[in-house]
């Protein structure tokens, strides 16, 4: 019996994305059946470095079906590493592939509101488990390696517009919204199961493991620590508003019952996040297209206090700090962050992040940092006759809050680092990668990054991570 369920697991996303594939060509092919649509429904050409898809999507259609896969390998040779903990990245030669397969569908009941429901299959592995890095190389890992590999809703959202003008924008028919024009000053709602990087420090260049950067700190803001589960999603409402020249928006969102974990507390009263984004719809070079993204958010959630931690250490009632050892109890975490994208050239697009936090309060939904700061270069393969192919560059540097530091010098330990020491450094991290475009949705992309002071311990380390992406648009 065993051995069955461990076939049926093993073969289950090769089913799924049969099925994914069927799905889309029987689609299409029913589409081929039924009368000539008009030139507002024909499918749009893509523009210069969008990214293309294997099958047609029909803009003017109430039915939105699309897809995606990604697969990431990554190994390390061997590195220095003076001692080694319960979290450490593993010193020794690694490798590890992981994978996510989802599946996008969405309704439009009206030309302004519409119901989105995204379905995933996240498996494989990262390296050391997931562990051992605060801006870890893979952001497609799920954090816990025992959670079940079955598919899951990952997205389940109403989406509804108001317009507050009769003037339209063109907007990108995609997986969170398929809507091929909105009006140029409206409020936004959407209810149900989000990830909350999906609308909340985003920018065009360092946003997607998919088709950018795969590391965590350079993708998002990684003293960002937002509402999610294990995987990365969360439950909420985000009410939005969008004018020409800026856009506002707040989100309510449940948080998880324990750091990292899969189940989200309910109770507004015992846990809850709110965020906040104010956006400029301009650059910060005159004539040139740009964005600036302003942020803040607070979390109340179970969470510990590293101080409170390390005094019970010291005071001999733990045998190593732990911050997990106290009542139930609701605190507050907060920070802040800032996000520019900037065009340079026609082919050329720049971005850079910085994120705080106070640091007092555990980390407790997305990674162990306090501090960071990031910034790269996209540069699409126009200039070259690859108008698909895009190449990027970005660095990350983190830090930890003096208390954070303190815990994990003594032994402590959080849910993705801990060495059982420290000698302190910031942790610095180079990325590029290059994505080449072979055929519609289908695209490689080698990718190498260079980690300085894993985990901020100038202990252990460097390393070097290289790794290959197989990605498909479907």
């Amino acid at each position: 019996m065993n051995r069955i369920l461990r076939n049926i697991a093993t073969r289950l996303p090769w089913t799924a994305l049969f099925l994914l594939c069927w799905i889309l060509a029987s689609r299409n092919a029913l589409l081929a059946q039924l009368p000539d649509i008009t030139e507002s429904q024909k499918p749009q050409p893509v523009a210069d470095g969008q990214a293309q898809s294997m099958f047609e999507h029909q803009v003017g259609d109430k039915l939105w079906i699309a897809g995606q896969i990604n697969f990431i390998f990554q190994t390390h040779p061997p590195f220095y590493a003076k001692y080694t903990g319960a979290n450490s990245l593993q010193p020794d030669y690694e490798k590890a592939t992981s994978r996510v397969l989802t599946l996008y569908t969405g309704y439009k009941f009206t030309h302004s509101t519409e119901a989105l429901v995204d379905i995933e299959e996240a498996g494989g592995e990262g390296l050391s488990q997931a562990l051992g890095v605060a801006g870890f190389p893979n952001l497609d890992v799920v954090r816990n390696p025992t959670l079940s590999q079955s598919p899951y809703i990952a997205r389940a959202m109403f989406h509804g517009v108001v317009p507050l003008s009769d003037d339209r924008v063109e907007a990108d028919p995609g997986p969170l919204s398929t809507f091929s024009d909105l009006p140029a000053r409206r409020l936004e709602l959407r209810v149900g199961k989000f990830g909350m990087v999906d609308f909340f420090d985003v920018n065009s260049v360092g946003s997607d493991s998919h088709l950018q950067f795969m590391n965590w700190a350079i993708d998002q803001n990684g003293a960002y620590d937002f509402a999610a589960d294990t995987r990365g999603y969360t439950w909420g409402a985000i009410v939005e508003f969008q004018d020409r020249k800026w856009g506002f928006r707040f989100a309510e969102a449940l948080m998880p019952t324990v750091a990292n974990g899969i189940n989200m507390q309910w109770n507004l009263r015992r846990a809850r996040s709110e965020s906040y984004e104010f956006e400029l719809h301009r650059g910060v070079l005159p004539k040139k297209d740009g964005m600036v993204r302003l942020l803040a958010y607070t979390n109340y959630a179970n969470m510990g206090i590293y101080r409170v931690a390390i005094d019970q250490y010291l005071e001999g009632k733990v045998t190593k700090p732990d911050i997990t050892n106290h009542p139930l109890q609701t605190t507050l975490k907060y920070g802040f962050g800032v996000n520019l994208e900037q065009a340079l050239t026609p082919n050329v697009t720049a971005y850079g992040r910085f994120g705080w936090n106070n640091g007092k309060t555990e980390s407790y939904a997305y990674t162990e940092i306090d501090q960071s700061f990031a910034g790269g270069v996209f540069v699409n393969g126009r200039k070259w006759g690859r108008v698909q192919d895009r190449f990027g560059i970005a660095a990350a540097s983190n830090a930890l809050s003096g208390d954070h530091r303190r815990y994990l010098a003594r032994g402590g330990t959080g849910f993705i680092i801990g060495d059982g020491a420290l000698n302190c450094g910031r942790e610095n991290i180079l990325e590029s990668y290059y994505t080449v475009h072979l055929w519609k949705g289908l695209s490689v992309a080698p990718d190498i990054q260079y980690i300085v002071n894993p985990a901020y311990n100038r202990d252990r380390g460097p390393v070097v991570v290289p790794g290959f992406r197989l990605h498909i648009e479907l």
